[in-house]
């Protein structure tokens, strides 16, 4: 008898010792980040999507212990650098830097390389800005009632610069053209950073452009703001009305700038990127430098995000159709 119960008891202790180590296995989760992380921007260097990254990368790589690294992919109006991450691996290796304009992409192409709806997970925003409105340092235009006074006279004689067709300036710009009742041409460049080159060598008389990428030119005296979005003038530029102000009320756009995965990627991986990008955002050293660009930090939470991105997806869908812009 005594031999059966300890038979017995041996074998109850090597189930139960089989059974805690099966469950601990399968509750164990892989490190995060066990090695260095790409964020892919679909544009090239110098807009504020990219500036936004490398904020991110650097303030992630101290706060994490791995390498973050900024990566640009761009060409097709951010398509190649998007589908390129939709197809990646989804390990938490490779994240997709997206912004507004990835909500204006259903509105300008009749079929994209990826579902829209479900291939990226949105994961949190990194940050937003309000949209400004820049003419060249030398231009005869010194407000916005006197940039439009000229454009209502010469209807398509004034041009405005983006980022490339499809871009996120380029379809505030055509709502501009809408809201204030005037026709300007459109000049598309490679990138953000290329379109501010062209306005201050005076390639191009106007350009609409997230605050961070204008502002150091703005400081300069290479170009002068006329006007920018919001209820209230930035603090950073206190002399530079609102378009309400400057008379052009119907106009409201922010701009947000986002981290998105691949579709399968754990949702461990997806809550704890979220949370560090908080982290992140919360040091107060980056706010100020992102105050100082006239942006507001983000940290979204995943949920919020994706009902922000299904919302700006059908608002811009609209705001094409009304400006003429058929999927190509």
């Amino acid at each position: 008898m005594a031999r059966f119960f300890s038979s017995l008891f041996t074998l109850c202790t090597t189930v139960a010792l089989t059974a805690l180590l099966a469950c601990s296995q399968a509750g164990a989760q892989p490190a995060w980040p066990g090695k260095p992380v790409r964020l892919v921007v679909p544009y090239a260097a110098g807009g504020t999507t990219d500036y936004a990254g490398r904020q991110l990368a650097q303030k992630l790589t101290e706060l994490l212990g791995q390498s973050f690294f900024v990566e640009n992919k761009a060409g097709g109006s951010g398509t190649i650098g998007t589908q390129m991450v939709a197809r990646s691996t989804p390990d938490g290796t490779t994240f997709l830097v997206n912004d507004t304009a990835y909500t204006m992409l259903p509105a300008l192409f009749a079929r994209l390389p990826w579902e829209h709806a479900s291939d990226l997970l949105p994961v949190t925003t990194l940050l937003q800005t309000p949209v400004i409105l820049v003419v060249p340092g030398a231009s005869r235009f010194k407000t916005l009632q006197d940039f439009l006074a000229h454009a209502r006279q010469q209807p398509g004689k004034l041009n405005f610069g983006s980022g490339g067709t499809g871009s996120s300036a380029h379809l505030q710009a055509e709502l501009f053209n809408k809201e204030a009742g005037i026709s300007l041409t459109h000049v598309p460049y490679k990138g953000a950073g290329e379109a501010m080159l062209g306005l201050m060598a005076e390639h191009v008389d106007m350009l609409i452009s997230a605050t961070p990428t204008a502002m150091p030119q703005v400081r300069s005296g290479k170009v002068r703001a006329l006007a920018v979005t919001g209820s209230a003038r930035l603090q950073a530029l206190p002399d530079v009305p609102t378009f309400a102000e400057a008379g052009v009320k119907g106009y409201g756009v922010m701009n947000w700038f986002g981290l998105a995965a691949p579709k399968g990627t754990p949702p461990q991986i997806v809550d704890r990127m979220q949370k560090s990008v908080a982290q992140a955002l919360a040091d107060p050293a980056l706010r100020a430098r992102l105050a100082d660009q006239g942006a507001q930090p983000g940290g979204m939470e995943s949920a919020e995000f994706a009902k922000l991105i299904r919302s700006e997806t059908q608002q811009w869908t609209q705001a094409a159709r009304l400006a003429g812009i058929q999927p190509q």
